[in-house]
């Protein structure tokens, strides 16, 4: 037996046939009471006309005595002791064995309702009792004509148990019967195809890369049942999950390629930028634009480089909640957007005194996201606004741009699926949307279309609780840690941050720009002191 099916006395197809025959014969113990008196009433009605016809033949020669013998004989093929018919205008006639029998109860069936029928009956099928019963009735023909006769009340007993005993059988045939059909009815309709898909879900959480989904066409024996349904959806289901695990298998692998290479591809990157950031500066206008170019690549590959180990980071990234100003997080994050070849304008809208409870830094890094792929998209111009209800605030992020095209809403979340640039690596969304869900809050694209873009997300609000105080003191700390650390310390945790926030780059310290570039050697002739040297 499959260890993902039960045993067959404790399987649904067993429960379900013990289940029909118990209600079978339930319901046959409800028929079977009625069908008694039933029984009962009919035995007595042929009694009644095997009487009549005895009684008659017997009066056929009204001149002539009935021997006894043959009075005998017609009270045994009648199955009576005696009877007795009284006719208007005319003398009774009497059916008689020559010792007689007294009888000890009568019965009047023209006063006979349905529950005396039944309540006789049952207790005629409960005792057998050695009495006769005299039976008086009037409805034959002409009228006024009243016939009695007398019985014994065993032969009624055991008319009835013999009823009642092919009743049971008749019974227990039905209920095994019924019981048989709903047991493979159900066996080929539900427990069979239950147990294809128990053992394909098994299967598919021993080994979900190695298991075949599940074949939706050999699920059920119907196309389009509730089990043909299920089939079909916990097929499509395992397909996802397979390409989701598969993905997730290869962001692993590449979160720890990225992981090995950062810290090398790091300081691969920096004197290429330092040397684009001195062409920049270059008095030719060519070797400009030739550093201008250098340098937008190189910071392209420190993002992706970036991005990529973010998001390969195993686990929700470690918050430090706080109350946080909303409205100068979303200035700082526009300055962090906008450009010298880029303008960008930011319309913040955001009440001044909301506090959302969330991680400054991790929080900037979404709503940055956001506007970059707005700024990169084709957008001059967003709009950043928040409504405060019931605790939450519901931040909408709209810009001007050309709006998603279908292909990209169908993916928006997914990373490393198609971006809005040619050069995207379809990431930006997914850490937004990973850092929102982190916060417990949530991302979602509200509309789009040609007249812009609009997300809106959802943040706890947060208590005032001396946040200037705090953002104080936490820049104090740093400036000390700064002051305490040598020079090249400096500079490689500043090349850490820059990172971990390329975003900021432009906003650094002057003072450890120069710094930096004391510690290069001498520019070659023509070529101008480097401004800035991060990564």
């Amino acid at each position: 037996m499959s260890p993902t099916s039960a045993p067959l006395r404790h399987s649904l197809s067993t429960r379900l046939f013990r289940l029909t025959i118990v209600i079978v014969l339930a319901v046959e113990v409800l028929v079977f009471v009625p069908e008694l008196a039933h029984e009962r009433t009919q035995w007595l009605n042929e009694r009644l006309d095997d009487a009549r016809i005895a009684v008659l033949a017997a009066s056929s020669r009204p001149d002539q005595p009935i021997a006894p013998a043959t009075a005998a004989e017609l009270l045994r093929l009648s199955g009576t002791a005696s009877i007795r018919l009284e006719q208007p205008g005319r003398a009774p006639v009497t059916l008689a064995t020559p010792d007689g029998v007294a009888p000890e109860r009568t019965i009047d069936l023209r006063r006979e309702d349905f529950v005396m029928r039944t309540v006789r009956a049952l207790r005629a099928l409960a005792t057998d009792r050695q009495s006769v019963t005299l039976v008086a009735d009037s409805s034959g023909a002409p009228p006024g004509t009243r016939i009695e006769f007398v019985f014994r009340a065993h032969d009624e007993t055991a008319a009835l148990r013999r009823f009642a005993r092919d009743f049971v059988w008749v019974s227990l045939a039905v209920a095994c019967l019924t019981g048989a059909l709903v047991y493979v009815a159900v066996a080929m309709l539900l427990v069979r195809p239950m147990r294809r898909i128990i053992g394909s879900i098994a299967a598919f959480r021993a080994a979900p890369e190695r298991s075949l989904p599940l074949d939706p066409q050999r699920v059920s024996l119907l196309a389009n049942d509730e089990m043909a349904v299920a089939g079909r959806e916990l097929a499509a289901m395992q397909e996802e999950l397979r390409d989701a695990l598969w993905r997730n298998a290869r962001l692993a692998a590449l979160g720890s390629a990225v992981a090995r290479i950062s810290h090398d591809l790091r300081g691969i990157l920096a004197p290429a930028l330092l040397t684009a950031e001195r062409l920049e500066n270059h008095q030719d206008k060519a070797v400009q634009r030739a550093g201008e170019i250098l340098l937008r690549t190189v910071d392209r590959a420190t993002d992706l480089v970036r991005r990529t180990l973010d998001f390969a980071r195993e686990g929700p990234p470690p918050l430090d909640l706080a109350p946080v100003a909303l409205a100068p997080l979303v200035d700082e994050a526009g300055e962090a957007v906008r450009s010298a070849d880029r303008p960008f304008a930011l319309v913040n809208r955001v009440p001044p005194g909301l506090l959302v409870e969330a991680d400054r830094n991790q929080f900037f890094r979404v709503l940055a996201n956001l506007l970059r792929n707005a700024a990169d998209a084709g957008a001059g111009s967003a709009l950043v606004s928040a409504e405060v209800g019931a605790g939450i605030a519901t931040i909408d992020v709209a810009d001007d741009g050309p709006g998603l095209p279908d292909a990209v809403r169908a993916t928006l979340f997914r990373p490393f699926a198609r971006s809005t640039r040619h050069d995207g690596a379809g990431l930006g969304l997914a850490i937004a949307r990973d850092l929102t869900l982190a916060h417990g809050g949530d991302i979602a694209l509200a509309t789009s279309g040609p007249e812009g873009t609009v997300f809106r997300l959802t943040l706890r609000t947060a208590h005032p609780r001396e946040a200037r105080d705090r953002d104080a003191k936490d820049r104090h700390a740093r400036d000390g840690h700064a002051k305490n650390q040598p020079a090249n310390h400096r500079n490689a945790a500043d090349g850490h941050a820059k990172e971990q926030y390329p975003e900021d780059r432009h906003a650094e310290d002057p003072d450890a720009k120069d710094r930096l570039a004391a510690d290069q050697p001498a520019p070659a002739a023509g070529i101008a002191p480097a401004a800035r040297a991060d990564v």
